[in-house]
């Protein structure tokens, strides 16, 4: 069995709560796609009530722990060190068209470092986790970035957001989030994206990094002004070489 800290063990067990209501709704958006109301506002809902959810059950056992979600924004509570990280829906784009491609994501930072990370796709049952220096797993499983080492083999992610890239193979999968899990994962073989969210992306560079891959520092930017670059570590260097203006 693996060994995971008590955070991570809250963080998946508020995962899984709020899951449940997730894939209710999304069991709701087909029916929406076709009223006259259409699912934009449901989905909007479904988002704020996720975070809910999960805000109520990371509180229950770290009551002073702070907060920074896509919804609400910063919650400071009396331990300012320790902030968990929030995006109730990331992929909402996709959920919103009935694309099950969508995930949780939570990570947890104290001060500068991230300690934990968890991105749970409640669709494929996929839970994707990891705690600084203890590596990377899916669903139990240890996960290690691709070593393949020719662009002509690698596939590469990013919604072209103020990026210019050549000579690559490209998806745009509409959720940051299983993105970067899956460069963990070895599925991707590189990331990049300019202007995204620390939430979106806070998970996902931990999990890469225990993975043996590598990512840029995250730290550095904004949290509503990322630019970041991840990668396997066997082909990070040539995938920066066709990136025009990072």
């Amino acid at each position: 069995m693996i060994s995971i800290s008590a955070n991570l063990n809250i963080m998946i067990k508020a995962a899984e709560k709020a899951s449940k209501s997730i894939i209710r709704d999304f069991g709701e958006i087909e029916k929406l796609q076709v009223s006259k109301k259409g699912p934009r506002d449901f989905v909007t809902k479904t988002d704020k009530h996720v975070e809910k959810i999960l805000i109520e059950e990371l509180l229950k056992t770290k009551k002073n722990y702070s907060f920074l979600t896509e919804e609400t924004g910063i919650i400071k509570n009396k331990d300012k060190e320790n902030t968990w990280i929030i995006d109730p829906i990331d992929g909402t784009t996709n959920f919103l068209h009935g694309i099950p491609h969508f995930a949780i994501s939570i990570a947890l930072k104290s001060r500068d470092e991230f300690l934990s990370g968890l991105i749970f796709d409640p669709i494929k049952n996929e839970m994707f986790f990891a705690e600084k220096d203890k590596g990377a797993f899916l669903n139990n499983q240890r996960l290690r970035a691709s070593n393949k080492n020719s662009l002509e083999e690698c596939l590469f992610s990013s919604n072209n957001e103020g990026v210019k890239f050549s000579n690559l193979n490209m998806r745009c999968s509409g959720s940051a989030a299983l993105d970067l899990a899956y460069v963990a994962s070895g599925r991707l073989d590189g990331y990049f994206q300019n202007k995204i969210n620390l939430w979106d992306v806070a998970a996902g560079a931990l999990m890469i990094k225990e993975a043996g891959g590598i990512v840029n520092d995250i730290n550095k930017f904004d949290i509503n002004n990322i630019n970041i670059k991840a990668s396997s570590s066997a082909i990070y260097d040539k995938m920066l070489e066709n990136l025009d203006n990072f």
